[in-house]
């Protein structure tokens, strides 16, 4: 982005009311780069929340593990940065970040009410159940096992397999596991859960129950991130998002290959 050469019809603002600013938008960063959006929607979000709180102008780099936000008003400015360590993927999030950017832009919450907001945001993040998310990732993966040509049989055991690999990934982020060894335990319960519910004869395509009970790892938002990152011109997260998907690839292969490893190949 760059700053428009017109005359800005805003009042100057203090250096105090700027720092406000800058830790508002820095707020509303975090939770989108932490939350699964790419990085021209972070851009695009805080540069509307820090103009509508009466910043003249924003300025906003964002890189794989943090953003630096810089608030400008008639020459004076203020710069700060915030460091993202945990990703994940909420789009209750992202779209109640949206909905307070566009609350501020049409003058509806100020910089305090935007502040409460986002701090009840970042504090109590909204989740489905736990039970809820268990049963219907468990479902979607037994789904796909049917449209990828399995049985009756390969479906009940994709379930099962998928319901307790959702539950050891669960388990494990919320322990702050590393997400890499998270994806390879997640991966390996699948894998050993399948091999052994196959030994008895409930379907005679072991091999789609096999592949359908690790698609709930398949890293869909970090790779398509990666591409439309890249396409937009943010080259350095883009690669960042794109080894990171390829590395969560090869944590789900290696699971695999240990279950296959412990328990044999299906035939």
């Amino acid at each position: 982005m760059a700053m428009n050469d017109a005359v800005s019809t805003k009042p100057p603002l203090s250096r105090e009311t700027l720092r406000k600013i800058a830790d508002v938008c820095l707020l509303a960063g975090q939770l989108l780069l932490q939350y699964g959006a790419d990085a021209q929607r972070v851009e695009e979000t805080v540069h509307r929340l820090g103009t509508a709180l009466g910043a003249e102008w924003m300025d906003i780099l964002v890189s794989p593990n943090g953003l630096l936000v810089s608030t400008i008003s008639h020459g004076e400015f203020r710069t700060k940065m915030r460091r993202v360590v945990r990703h994940g993927v909420n789009m209750h999030v992202l779209t109640q970040v949206n909905e307070i950017s566009r609350r501020a832009e049409s003058g509806e919450y100020d910089l305090y009410e935007v502040r409460a907001a986002l701090e009840a945001l970042a504090a109590h993040p909204p989740h489905a159940p736990r039970w809820l998310v268990i049963g219907l990732v468990a479902l979607a993966c037994a789904a796909f096992n049917r449209l990828m040509g399995g049985d009756w049989g390969a479906f009940g055991v994709t379930f099962v397999a998928a319901a307790a690999a959702m539950w050891v990934r669960l388990t494990m982020a919320q322990r702050a596991f590393n997400p890499l060894l998270v994806t390879l335990a997640t991966a390996f319960t699948a894998g050993v859960v399948v091999l052994l519910l196959v030994r008895l004869p409930l379907t005679a395509k072991p091999q789609t129950a096999l592949t359908a009970s690790v698609l709930l790892l398949v890293p869909g938002v970090p790779l398509i991130n990666a591409a439309e990152d890249l396409i937009t011109g943010h080259l350095v997260i883009g690669w960042a998002r794109g080894v990171q998907g390829g590395l969560i690839s090869m944590a789900i292969a290696l699971g695999l290959w240990l279950a296959m490893s412990l328990l044999g190949v299906p035939r």
